[in-house]
């Protein structure tokens, strides 16, 4: 622990200049140095100068390849990225959580009623309520706390903004009050049951996981309880390429049901073989079944099932292929991916508003752009908002001057892969 004056002055000389540097870019150094002093200057004006305080960081995430199987178990392929929240953190002693999130009103949960809140779904303070009591089902010591937080991982990104909250909580209770000894596995369990009972959202366990392991991240969800956990050692600063989200402008706010249907119609294929999701039924059990399943569950959840046993699929032959440093056998499946989510998945637009397609708008460029260079898919959760593209360095400039023609000029944006998932930071 540190005191704000302290801390103030550290950030403003460069004793903290090499922690800065391995999760930011270089020439954002300097930035970020100025983002924490103001979020320290936000602690105090809140709450008080002369407090000890730690600093906190939990970074948003990109799906590499697994969309939409975590929630059936199955495999996901994903990596965490240089946006983050951020959190300045100081113990009180009052068993009250107050959390003020830049751009938003405080949150203030009273420890001693950690149950769910129906006027909070939906709502901030409904995962900060969730994660305290998350950590209090697990045995795991909780207290009072003040936090002044701010995200530059942008709501509706497709980059896991809530997630990435989420994780920042569970890493400021794991270290104000548990000395840093719960696992990164547990504080992204923790953070899921939060989102799922708590806010109301029915997502599965990817999101969380990459931002609080970090790294690029091979996960196996066979056993929710027990994921296999593989960090992959690739270099992608050397491959020649920049990693590009693009924000398409599309709203999340009412695609709550669009997302559980995903999940629930594929469950409802699990159900006509006795079981609860789909990892548990084997393949050709299920396509021996398919005129069947059609006729019970609909032509839609048959497609889902395709796509999600093909993706599981995939997900082994990219990392397979990061392993063996074979960038274009990595971006084949990335095109493949992107397919299979746009004409089985398909969670590239929703239904309910076909007239409005930003998603598909932004995949045609990117065909058009990209074909035979590079590689793109839908990103997240889909429906509306981002998707993901690899492009080659020599046509970035090109490649961003043609898509922010079109969704913005502040569209584009170029990441790196951040090596550490939610972390004390100093």
């Amino acid at each position: 622990m540190i005191k704000t004056a302290m801390l103030k002055e550290k950030l403003a000389g460069s004793e903290y200049d090499v922690a800065f540097a391995r999760n930011y870019k270089k020439e954002d150094i300097q930035a970020q140095k100025s983002r924490y002093l103001r979020i320290v200057s936000s602690f105090e004006e809140l709450f008080g100068s002369g407090r000890e305080i730690e600093m906190f960081s939990a970074p948003g995430r990109t799906e590499v390849c697994g969309n939409h199987t975590d929630h059936n178990h199955g495999c996901v392929l994903a990596a965490s990225v240089n946006l983050d929240a951020v959190a300045a953190a100081g113990i009180n002693d009052e068993n009250i959580v107050r959390v003020k999130s830049e751009g938003y009103k405080m949150d203030v949960v009273d420890l001693a009623d950690l149950g769910v809140m129906p006027a909070e779904r939906g709502r901030s303070a409904a995962l900060v309520r969730g994660v305290c009591a998350g950590f209090k089902n697990r045995g795991y010591n909780i207290g009072g706390f003040d936090a002044a937080t701010a995200s530059d991982v942008l709501s509706g990104s497709g980059l896991s903004s809530s997630a990435a909250f989420e994780v920042l909580l569970g890493t400021i209770l794991n270290h104000l009050y548990n000395g840093g000894k719960v696992s990164a596995v547990e504080i992204a369990q923790i953070a899921q049951f939060a989102e799922n009972e708590y806010f109301g959202k029915p997502c599965g366990l990817m999101d969380q996981m990459a931002c609080s392991v970090g790294g690029f991240v091979r996960i196996d969800f066979k056993d929710p309880a027990a994921p296999v956990i593989e960090k992959l050692d690739f270099d992608f600063g050397a491959c020649g390429h920049a990693l590009c989200i693009v924000d398409t402008g599309g709203d999340h706010s009412d695609l709550t049901d669009d997302y559980a249907a995903v999940r629930s119609e594929m469950e409802s294929v699990a159900a006509k073989f006795g079981k609860s999701v789909l990892r548990e039924v084997d393949r050709a059990d299920f396509e021996k079944q398919i005129s069947v399943i059609r006729d019970a569950a609909g032509d839609r959840a048959v497609l889902r099932a395709i796509h999600f046993y093909n993706e599981n699929e995939r997900v082994e032959k990219q990392a397979q292929a990061l392993k063996n440093g074979d960038f274009e056998a990595f971006k084949a499946l990335v095109v493949e991916s992107g397919f299979s989510s746009y004409m089985y998945n398909q969670n590239v637009f929703t239904c309910k508003a076909p007239e409005n397609q930003p998603v598909s708008i932004a995949l045609a460029l990117c065909q058009d752009i990209l074909a035979g260079r590079g590689a793109w898919r839908v990103h997240g959760g889909g429906f509306a908002g981002t998707i993901q593209a690899f492009v080659p360095m020599d046509l970035l400039d090109a490649f961003k001057e043609k898509i922010c023609a079109v969704f913005g000029e502040k569209s584009c944006y170029v990441l790196n892969i951040r090596p550490d998932g939610g972390i004390k930071v100093i």
